[in-house]
């Protein structure tokens, strides 16, 4: 009777145990969440790329041990997401304006994949949201447009579906050439039209940024609406979030062919001082693709692309 008494109050034991390391597991996770926004306001990019690649090792090895905590997937999502448009793609433009084939492709295909893996936790994440239904909803447009609006009614949820849509949509940006890529983009726009109407604000009014750049994707395209988006976008953030800017010139300013228009919005990103310290770093990336779109060899690609007159 003692033994049996004794091995009841081990397995207690040890079942607490495990209770509290799953509880402080689940705290890490939350306060990281809660704390990752300081990395917003760094301004030495090399050290962001640094902090953003540990942070998803860090991330990798939370959600292995806790496959559906919601907080690590959304991590996940959110961080390969940016990653991969900071970091991954600023690689594959400098190979490109460097004329190295193969290294451009390299970091392409990097691109393609962290896109792709921010999309696969994203799925994962609506899932432990509780969100079920994804794989009826991917069948058609009108189904899809449905199970968001069913699944996602709370001003919260534009941050997910934020970076799961644009993952999607940088995904493509990345893989033009696949013609069943580009044919699911209608999955983005879908994603991003659900969080915007949600919140049009969230991330700096980055899902309005989207939107409008995907409507001035090509001199045929919704221009009009595009620069609504724009205009409501750079409203928001006081015309401060200079990435917004270098959208606005290489998108739909490029659509409309005014050279002048292009040059002086870039050039006005490169002027532009510590105009957000809140989102900092999304600024300095901004100033970072400005410089680059302003050199010859991108100006020499927009002179084409964008039917600039000589």
């Amino acid at each position: 009777m003692r033994l049996a008494k004794l091995a009841l109050i081990a397995a207690l034991g040890l079942g607490s145990t495990g209770c509290i390391k799953s509880m402080l597991l689940k705290g890490q996770i939350k306060s990281t969440r809660q704390a990752s926004s300081a990395v917003d306001t760094l301004h030495d990019y090399e050290v962001a790329r640094a902090a953003a690649y540990a942070g998803l090792a860090q991330f990798e090895g939370m959600h292995k041990l806790a496959p559906t905590n919601v907080d690590a997937l959304f991590m996940l999502t959110k961080g390969w997401t940016g990653a991969t448009f900071a970091f991954t793609e600023d690689e594959w433009e400098v190979a490109e304006d460097l004329k190295q084939r193969e290294v451009a492709e390299y970091h392409r295909l990097r691109a393609i994949a962290g896109y792709e893996r921010a999309i696969a936790y994203g799925i994962e994440m609506f899932a432990a949201m509780g969100k079920d239904g994804w794989a009826d909803a991917r069948k058609s447009p009108q189904a899809m447009t449905k199970w968001l609006k069913d699944s996602f009614d709370d001003k919260d949820d534009a941050a997910p579906l934020f970076w799961v849509g644009y993952a999607w949509l940088g995904k493509t940006n990345v893989n033009k050439e696949d013609p069943d890529t580009v044919a699911d983009l209608w999955v983005a726009i879908a994603i991003l039209e659900r969080s915007v109407a949600l919140d049009r604000t969230y991330n700096f009014a980055s899902g309005l940024t989207a939107l409008a750049a995907y409507h001035a994707r090509t001199p045929m395209a919704e221009l009009d609406e595009a620069k609504a988006l724009f205009d409501e976008a750079m409203a928001q953030t006081g015309n401060r979030s200079l990435i917004q800017k270098v959208n606005y010139a290489t998108r739909y300013l490029c659509a409309k062919s005014d050279k002048a228009g292009y040059m002086k919005a870039l050039q006005e990103v490169l002027d532009a001082g510590d105009v957000l310290p809140e989102a900092r770093l999304t600024n300095a990336i901004g100033k970072r693709r400005a410089r680059r779109y302003l050199g010859k060899a991108r100006l020499d690609d927009a002179r084409e692309n964008c039917a600039f007159p000589d």
